[in-house]
């Protein structure tokens, strides 16, 4: 006869440890079931050991180990014990995908329980109505549980009842009474020590800050459940699932597939339930999508509905289907077949109440306009634009996409440029919610079909005017506003610290490990970066203003290049007089760009018999860019001359905007595509003043900008500059007061304390840009690389400053019209006017140009005044000219 191992309160008591340690929870209970225990306390045994397999994602085990139990409950003759177990195991057999049997089940468990326990068997089958996508009948369940376990003050299952409920009101867009739920069920697993359950409601606590719109809250709620499900030994795949929403809607796209791509590839190593497999390949479908990649977007949402559909689970199935339909959209498919599918299945979502609805409706309304079906375009873009009045930032902005699309279909100009700009003006709220410049910088990319719109009606009208102000509404605007600094602003000055180290010994000697350390930091000092917090919600961009650019331009000439439809325009303001120029095709004017890079990189490389040679100022990325292009040292060019090269640069972006721009000081502001262009290059610039910036706006703030009235110097000198000591030591002359850091003080805490508010600060340090990672971007010194992370932190960036280095001023174009690099993150911190390199230069010729440009500042002009007399300096020497032409001065 077997003897009681344990009461049945100790065994009853390894159930909420099975969801909170499972770990612990399958040592106990095999403890426990060593000791030959009575049916009741094995029936509890090996319902905790079900139960923590299921969460460690053995479902096959997890399911004999319940019917083990199952059994065990019905020999003990305890109609409540076998009503718990069998409501365990239906709620797994439906997670596993075999929802009949699991809803068989699980009525059974309602018909037998009582009280208290009915609650908890409503709950169970709630879960499983929930992966059916039976939202509402799941509520019912939920509603009735919640009212049934409050009662009896059962503390665990309501907090799990409002969890639940919290995650189904979220999927039907009641992120209020969600976000309610959630967190009541979170002080309850904290009041009662449920460690795994409090971490999955700080999960869906991200959700809902997601669903709002609020992406760093949404990443740092995910960041911290990700830390307590690691810590109680759980890989949790919907943690996964989660971060690729968000990280899609901060644009992360490529991110976003790598997360989905490692949960899948743990999941087919590690095993799981059939129903999280589908939901993983759905996202990676998703993600797959919005990466550019229509063909293994339209594999893995296949993989999923096939999935979906075996488990019967339609509302999961059908949104499969419309990602299946989008791929081949951007696959370039058209026609009326396509279109009678996406219309089909957009109806479908509506009737499931799924948000994915006024997107397919999105896109039967552009079939439907390119098929030329006006009717039905007007239906659908119709249903695309309702929204409701609380829906997030993004989700406002695609529907005024849609009304715009159908204003436009009307006539109706007005009213399309009103949706377009009530458009941006939801994504600027969203926006501005993020505090990394990369956030901000990403989103932009949302927008741009609505700018299109409005640009592309300006042109038809030939208003230059109305083509500058759209032309400025969606440029350079993450540069409008400074970065947030991160609120642990202590770790990520450790982190960068320990960057630096990490990098300088790679320097030194190539280390694997060094390598993975150095990927380590990297991400977490990126990480903490887009976690940073925006304004407040609901804040305003400014407005650009016309006239007060015509006033401030006084007798400068403003050229502003817009692209529209790969047509670059030039938009000339003079005199107050603002006239639109057709210049050409904008692929034409990148290959006229890249042809006079190419020649300028040769040159910096070159070794002329006339003079000493000295190796280019570049890092390890910008050397291997001057190396491809030059070839081998001294070897002779036989390509066109640098003034050949400047005229047909200066054709392919100006045009016959060159005739307006007299003998005046220009402000120039190219399309992000553009921004890596030599100015100096062009022979109807060469020798004037020439301001580069993003936008017409930013132009304006830096001129409205003061310089401090403390006028300090800052000279500082990186690690492996011969020539660059010599420049250093005689601008140390010329600024007797001046502060040098060189010779091992070039450190980085030491340079930005100093750098921080100064007059001019001149910096001459090897240089490194990152196409891959463009805020990594660097500059050399003697402790480490000085990222765009550690600029970010200064207070206020030098009033001027000049990055004698090589690609200091090169950016990486992302979003709409966006910037991403080491001169254009100085901006909007503050600094006024910033003269970078855009290709490689020659160390011995730039050092008399720095000189020259300081003896101008010293004098009083500006930088841009004081680098076009620098510059015409430069003569006969092709290595000088060509070093004097690859300079261009930012700001104002």
């Amino acid at each position: 006869m077997p003897t009681a191992g344990g009461s049945a309160e100790a065994a009853e008591n390894l159930l909420p440890l099975a969801l909170s340690r499972p770990h612990d929870a399958i040592a106990s209970a095999r403890s426990l079931l060593a000791t030959d225990p009575l049916a009741i306390e094995a029936s509890f045994a090996h319902q905790a050991w079900g139960i923590s397999l299921r969460q460690l994602g053995d479902i096959p085990a997890a399911v004999r180990e319940l019917r083990t139990a199952l059994r065990l409950a019905e020999q003990s003759g305890r109609s409540e014990r076998e009503a718990d177990v069998l409501a365990t195991l239906g709620a797994t057999l439906g997670r596993a995908g075999r929802s009949r049997e699991g809803l068989a089940r699980l009525d059974r468990a309602v018909e037998l329980s009582r009280g208290a326990l009915t609650g908890r068997v409503l709950l169970r089958r709630a879960d499983v109505l929930l992966v059916l996508g039976r939202h509402r009948e799941a509520l019912d369940d939920l509603r009735l549980a919640i009212e049934r376990l409050r009662r009896s003050g059962d503390q665990v299952w309501e907090a799990r009842s409002r969890n639940y409920r919290g995650f189904i009101q979220l999927a039907l867009g009641g992120t209020k009474r969600a976000d309610a739920d959630f967190a009541v069920a979170e002080k309850l697993y904290a009041a009662t020590g449920q460690e795994f359950e409090y971490a999955e409601a700080r999960q869906n606590r991200g959700l809902v800050a997601y669903s709002r719109g609020d992406l760093p809250s949404a990443l740092r709620y995910l960041d911290e459940a990700g830390r307590r499900f690691a810590a109680v030994g759980v890989v949790w795949p919907d943690l996964a699932i989660d971060r690729c929403g968000v990280l899609l809607a901060a644009g992360l796209s490529a991110e976003a597939l790598a997360e989905m791509d490692q949960a899948i590839a743990r999941m087919e190593a590690e095993g799981g339930t059939a129903t999280k497999r589908g939901e993983l390949w759905f996202a990676a479908a998703t993600a797959a999508l919005a990466a550019g990649d229509p063909q293994a977007a339209q594999d893995r949402a296949d993989r999923a509905r096939r999935l979906f559909s075996a488990q019967r689970r339609e509302w999961w199935s059908v949104r499969s289907s419309m990602v299946q339909l989008d791929a081949r959209y951007q696959a370039g498919e058209r026609g009326g077949q396509l279109l009678r599918r996406v219309s089909a299945t957009a109806q479908r979502l509506d009737a499931l109440g799924a948000s994915e609805a006024s997107a397919a409706h999105l896109l039967a309304g552009r079939l439907a306009l390119s098929a030329g079906r006006s009717r039905t375009a007007d239906r659908e873009l119709e249903l695309a634009g309702q929204h409701s009045k609380d829906a997030p930032p993004m989700a406002r902005s695609a529907a005024w996409l849609g009304k715009a699309l159908r204003a436009e279909a009307r006539d109706d100009v007005r009213g399309m440029l009103s949706a377009c700009g009530r458009g941006l003006d939801a994504l600027d709220e969203h926006r501005l919610t993020m505090g990394a410049t990369e956030l901000r910088a990403l989103a932009t990319g949302q927008g741009a079909e609505l700018a299109e719109l409005a640009l592309r009606d300006a042109l038809r009208r030939d208003d230059p005017r109305r083509l500058l102000v759209w032309g400025e509404r969606w440029r350079a605007t993450a540069l409008g506003v400074p970065p947030v600094r991160p609120s642990d602003d202590e770790q990520l000055g450790a982190d960068l610290a320990a960057l630096r180290d990490v990098v300088r010994r790679l320097d030194a000697s190539p280390d694997p490990s060094s390598e993975k350390e150095r990927r380590r930091l990297e991400k977490a000092v990126r990480d903490r970066a887009l976690r940073a917090q925006g304004g407040a919600l609901g804040g305003a961009a400014s407005r650009f203003d016309v006239d007060a650019l015509v006033d401030a331009l006084g007798e400068t000439v403003l050229v502003e290049l817009i692209e529209v439809d790969g047509v670059l325009h030039a938009v000339v303001v003079r005199d107050g007089r603002i006239t639109r120029h057709e210049v050409g095709p904008l692929t034409a004017a990148a290959v006229e760009v890249e042809r006079s890079r190419f020649r300028l990189r040769w040159l910096a490389h070159a070794r002329p018999s006339a003079r000493p040679q000295g190796r280019p100022r570049t890092g390890a990325a910008s050397g291997a860019v001057g190396g491809a292009a030059g070839g081998a040292p001294g070897r002779d060019y036989r390509g066109p001359s640098l003034d050949v090269l400047g005229q047909r640069l200066g054709d392919a972006i100006l045009g016959s905007a060159q005739e307006l721009l007299g003998d005046r000081a220009v402000v120039m502001v190219p399309p992000s595509r553009l921004q890596a262009l030599p100015w100096g290059l062009v022979p109807a610039l060469g020798d004037r003043a020439v301001n580069v910036v993003p936008s017409a706006a930013t132009w304006l703030r830096a001129r409205r900008l003061r310089p401090p009235a403390d006028r300090r110097v800052v000279l500082v000198l990186g690690p492996g500059l011969s020539a660059g000591r010599t420049e250093v030591m005689r601008l140390a002359e010329k600024y007797p007061d001046a502060t040098v850091l060189a010779n091992g003080d070039a450190t980085a805490e030491k340079v930005l304390r100093e750098l921080d508010g100064a007059w001019i600060a001149h910096i001459a340090a090897h240089g490194t840009f990152r196409a891959d990672s463009p805020l990594f971007s660097s500059l050399r010194l003697d402790d480490g690389p000085l990222t765009v992370y550690d600029f970010e932190r200064l207070r206020r960036a030098p009033y001027r400053m000049v990055l004698s280095s090589c690609d200091s001023g090169l950016a990486k174009p992302v979003g709409a019209d966006e910037l991403l690099g080491l001169s254009s993150s100085l901006i909007p911190l503050g600094a006024a006017g910033i003269l970078a390199s855009v290709v490689p230069v020659n160390d011995p010729a730039t050092a008399p140009l720095m000189l020259a440009l300081h003896d101008n500042l010293r004098a009083g002009q500006s930088l841009a005044t004081a680098f076009a007399g620098a510059r015409t300096e430069a003569r006969g020497d092709p290595v000088t000219i060509a070093a004097a032409r690859s300079f261009v001065a930012l700001g104002a």
